[in-house]
């Protein structure tokens, strides 16, 4: 029986692999930034697994605030943490920028994932394996300082896929400061059937299962120990992907320093 924290999980993927490890037994944290939504997650995922051991925490991913205060309320409620999902996730918004003035997009996506794993590291520790998995896509371009600090804005998919190279940079980078914890990236599949996909393309490519079942095997299956600070991209292959190359810039270490020392200054100003 594992403890297991995927956050950004009321829907879509999150949620199917939240279903799928209930099933065979494991405590399951659901986390949501609607109260209503984790509520309603919690009972529908308690009532299918037949799994009693299935929790929630609220908060929301656009306020550091919120993610740091989250962080400090698993390190209270929370003795050990054995699988870390960073799921959440967001592509189209009706607002751009948060109340600080950063892109909402690299908040949720990057920023907010990595203050709340470093703040965390304590609960996980505790654990004899622990696990993260952090969502990467397909898409990958440069971080620019700009969009990073909020200074510049750019267009939705542009934010987003630098929002995801930057967390797959620090996933590296995280990797190889956290020999005992195995850390991977992953690309769960393009255009797979969720709400992102839909608001975001009107369309998709693959089933939303296909993109659980890989989240399911890389936080669970043995034979990943020893793939940590690898990048998995499960649009390669037939019936499952394979560890493949991130973009350039994930293996560059003055990038990836530079990446990190502009995150600590942004997340200083909290």
């Amino acid at each position: 029986m594992k403890h297991i924290l995927i956050t950004g999980s009321t829907d879509g993927i999150g949620k199917l692999t939240a279903l799928k490890l209930a099933q065979e037994g494991n405590i399951i944290y659901i986390h949501g930034r609607s109260e209503a939504k984790v509520n309603n997650t919690i009972s529908e995922i308690k009532d299918a697994s037949k799994n009693d051991n299935v929790k929630g925490i609220v908060a929301d991913f656009s306020d550091l605030k919120a993610v740091k205060q989250m962080a400090e309320q698993i390190k209270k409620e929370v003795s050990s943490l054995d699988i870390l999902i960073n799921n959440a996730g967001v592509f189209k918004t009706p607002l751009t920028k948060t109340k600080v003035g950063l892109d909402i997009r690299m908040v949720v996506n990057y920023l907010a994932p990595y203050l709340l794993t470093e703040n965390i590291m304590p609960v996980l520790k505790q654990s004899s394996e622990p696990r993260i998995v952090n969502l990467s896509s397909a898409a990958q371009s440069s971080v620019k300082e700009g969009i990073l600090t909020g200074n510049v804005s750019i267009g939705a998919n542009e934010v987003y896929a630098q929002s995801k190279l930057a967390l797959t940079m620090w996933s590296f980078y995280f990797a190889r400061q956290h020999p005992n914890i195995t850390t991977i990236a992953v690309n769960p599949g393009s255009l797979l059937n969720t709400k992102m996909a839909k608001e975001a393309y009107g369309q998709h490519w693959s089933s939303a299962e296909k993109g659980a079942n890989i989240l399911y095997d890389l936080a669970i299956t043995e034979s990943y120990k020893g793939n940590s600070g690898e990048y998995f991209d499960n649009d390669k292959g037939d019936v499952k992907g394979r560890f493949s190359v991130a973009h350039k810039d994930a293996y560059d270490q003055k990038k990836i320093k530079d990446l990190l020392n502009i995150t600590e200054m942004v997340l200083s100003k909290l």
